[in-house]
């Protein structure tokens, strides 16, 4: 797939203009509340009923990790996202369904890994026309043999932005996607799916970042102290905002979580990713103000999203936000 370039970079009318593009193209944008206030969420108004708000499915889990999914599944929910179908191993989606009333909670063969059997696809392929977004992967085991399922699913949802995190990221191997897809990778993720160092990523977190959207065609939002979100053209921004609170387990679940259920709604891959990346801190730091920098859990940051979403500002009902960062 072809990828865009910034006018800098492919119009460039003198040898000047080039090297300034170059430079421009070099240093990633900040990404601040500021920002985000010039690029609002899609807001579809107060007549809306949840079909207009987005449907959004979560597969994740296993029977070690079943918390996975309903950390995810919650975040897409307090994002905003109007439907929710979770999927899960067999073995756990009774457990889920009632750990969520909100959802349809579909059970899908299991590996005996307690990974995802490519079977299971099947039971998906009636939903991929209803879904807005697809999150898939938290809590998800067995790589060597869920994967095929990954791979079976993602030519179905795609109309869909996909989020892939933990496991369900190993399909990146495969080449560059066909399709919209965000992937939310730590260094020692990245490290796993490049062949790379984990030290090498941490090195240069901005180069890893960018170098895996440009080779994978994705959103790219490699997670860490600072966070790092990367464009297939070359663009990149920054988020220096973290808090060591977040470094805990099931964080990353809500995140993708997050970016899915934005993404429902209507925001376009990379906002919805900026969007959730900043979400996320912001969750973190309202905790870390009520209860100290570590020790909070996962499980609460769901809970502190839609008051920071709508103390960011809203376009007025029945807009749909800027599709473009400002």
């Amino acid at each position: 797939m072809a990828r865009s370039l910034s006018r800098a970079t492919a119009e460039p009318t003198d040898a000047n203009a080039a090297e300034g593009g170059a430079r421009a193209l070099a240093r990633p944008r900040l990404l601040t509340e500021a920002l985000l206030a010039r690029w609002p969420l899609p807001d579809p108004g107060q007549q809306a009923d949840k079909e207009m708000r987005g449907h959004v499915l979560i597969v994740a889990g296993s029977p070690e990790i079943p918390g996975a999914a309903l950390l995810a599944a919650t975040a897409a929910l307090r994002a905003g996202a109007g439907k929710l179908t979770i999927a899960a191993p067999e073995s756990i989606a009774q457990g889920l369904a009632l750990a969520v009333p909100e959802s349809r909670v579909i059970g899908l063969k299991e590996t005996r890994g307690g990974g995802f059997a490519a079977s299971g696809c099947a039971l998906l392929e009636p939903l991929a026309e209803r879904v807005s977004a697809l999150v898939l992967g938290p809590g998800m085991q067995d790589e060597a043999r869920s994967v095929p399922f990954v791979r079976a699913l993602l030519p179905l949802f795609r109309a869909s932005t996909v989020v892939l995190d933990a496991c369900a990221m190993a399909v990146a191997q495969d080449g560059p996607f066909a399709q919209s897809v965000v992937m939310t990778p730590h260094a020692g993720e990245m490290a796993h799916l490049t062949g790379l160092s984990k030290d090498a990523v941490v090195a240069d977190m901005l180069a890893a970042a960018r170098a895996a959207a440009q080779r994978w065609n994705a959103c790219v939002a490699l997670k860490g102290a600072t966070t790092f979100i990367a464009q297939p053209d070359g663009r990149a921004w920054r988020f220096d905002g973290g808090t060591p609170g977040l470094a805990t387990s099931g964080s990353g679940d809500t995140l993708a979580g997050l970016i899915g259920g934005l993404a429902a709604r209507g925001s376009p891959p990379l906002q919805a990713c900026a969007w959730g990346v900043l979400l996320h801190s912001r969750a973190g730091r309202a905790l870390a103000q009520a209860h100290g920098p570590l020790g909070y859990l996962a499980r609460e940051l769901s809970a502190q999203v839609p008051a920071l979403i709508h103390a960011m500002g809203r376009v007025p009902a029945g807009g749909r936000g800027s599709p473009r960062e400002p």
